[in-house]
């Protein structure tokens, strides 16, 4: 017989089915017992009146691996309208030892650590799962959303012999007796496959050795990274991503309905326009000075306030950051030197991307590593493909991880990480 799933047996009411997974709860009442079976798709009611069931159920431990066979009969009260009656219960392996923590409660009690600790089994529990499908959904409309747009999806290195791509920390690695680093993010590659495909996207992780110790950092995280050619300016960037962000959320509600409604979450509403401010103009909203050289978590947090106020928007561009603040790569704003055609995506007034246009004339290259005084070797490999012709293009990176716990409202994003590598933990 084949396995039926959770979810489909509101259409085998009257037949007599084989259902598998974990011992979810047992409720051992005086007349009657009933044993909650969870697998992938969600939970099955088995009531059980025959003594001799009953007494192998008694000898059950939550988590258990079971399998049941047993008739599917309607009953509005228990788990999608329907139970299981009449059952044989089989174990599939020993008793289980029970997780130090209950998975049947509606939330989690266990603190924080204690779930990183134990999590092979806490991701069990549907609130921790909800959360990595709604991931898996995102990513599967961020290729969606990009295939649509021509775009080519691309797979690149992520061992790398320079720890020169950003101003951010490096892992350093063995590499059969040299030095080798873990890649930061996929941006000098991305760039050169423009010149294959004109559109490429990679999903990917990143590795980034910065001591941050926050709710909002990894030392590794997963990076949703696109790059387009034949761009006008950064604008036209911005629009790709509007797009890219409609589309995830679209695909979200469409694959992970289930999981927003297991967390309560409503998506927002991308606006056909994402309302955007000059760095400049975003000073003054935020009440910082006007010589502020970035933008701090809580001037972020009062320009989401104000995005949400003034526009209705989740969302919000601030454009124009200072060239200064910005990779070598970037490329200045023609009318404003000193400002870059770059920008920063603010989803509910915390930093979810960072894109622009890139420079693409060898000679800009070099003009912009000497005003930074760094040798332009180690970048020799990278900077080659800029004397043989690359057209204008630009690109960003949204950080997965960071866009799953602002959309599902996680204060931290280890909430919604499998198995999160930070400052302290590379275990389990």
């Amino acid at each position: 017989m084949q396995r039926t799933l959770s979810h489909q047996l509101p259409t085998q009411i009257g037949a007599t089915v084989r259902i598998a997974g974990w011992v979810h709860r047992r409720r051992l009442l005086k007349s009657v017992a009933f044993l909650i079976v969870r697998d992938a798709a969600g939970l099955a009611q088995v009531v059980v009146t025959d003594p001799a069931v009953r007494a192998e159920l008694e000898k059950l431990t939550e988590e258990t691996v079971v399998e049941v066979t047993a008739t599917v009969t309607a009953n509005d009260t228990a788990p999608a309208g329907v139970e299981l009656t009449g059952p044989t219960v089989r174990p599939l392996g020993p008793p289980a030892v029970p997780p130090p923590f209950d998975l049947y409660r509606p939330a989690l009690t266990a603190s924080l650590p204690t779930q990183l600790d134990n999590a092979p089994t806490a991701l069990r529990h549907p609130t921790r799962s909800a959360a990595l499908r709604i991931s898996a959904a995102a990513v599967a409309g961020f290729r969606a959303a990009l295939d649509a747009h021509d775009f080519v999806e691309i797979h690149t290195p992520k061992v790398v012999s320079s720890s020169t791509e950003s101003g951010a920390n490096v892992f350093a690695l063995d590499w059969f007796g040299g030095p080798a680093y873990l890649a930061q993010s996929p941006q000098f590659y991305k760039q050169l496959m423009v010149g294959v495909f004109e559109r490429v996207y990679e999903v990917g992780p990143v590795f980034r050795a910065e001591p941050h110790d926050t709710v909002r950092h990894l030392a590794q995280y997963t990076s949703l990274d696109a790059e387009l050619g034949f761009v006008t300016d950064h604008r036209d960037v911005m629009r790709v991503l509007r797009d890219t962000l409609a589309g995830m959320l679209a695909t979200v509600g469409e694959r992970a309905g289930a999981a927003l409604a297991t967390l309560g979450v409503e998506p927002p509403q991308v606006p056909t326009e994402i309302p955007a401010v000059h760095f400049t103009e975003a000073l003054t909203i935020a009440g910082a000075p006007a010589d502020e050289p970035d933008l701090a978590p809580a001037h972020e947090r009062a320009l989401g306030e104000w995005a949400r106020r003034e526009h209705g928007s989740d969302f919000l561009f601030v454009t124009g950051y200072p060239m200064a603040k910005r990779p070598f790569y970037t490329h200045p704003d023609p009318a404003r030197p000193a400002y870059s055609n770059g920008f920063d995506l603010l989803f509910r007034g915390l930093e979810l991307v960072t894109g622009g246009q890139r420079l693409h004339r060898h000679a800009d290259y070099l003009a912009a590593l000497a005003a930074r005084g760094e040798p332009v070797e180690p970048y020799a490999g990278y900077l080659d493909a800029f004397r043989h012709g690359m057209p204008p293009h630009g690109g960003f990176a949204i950080g997965l991880e960071r866009f799953v716990a602002r959309l599902v409202g996680a204060a931290n994003i280890r909430e919604v990480t499998a198995f999160p590598r930070d400052l302290h933990r590379l275990t389990p």
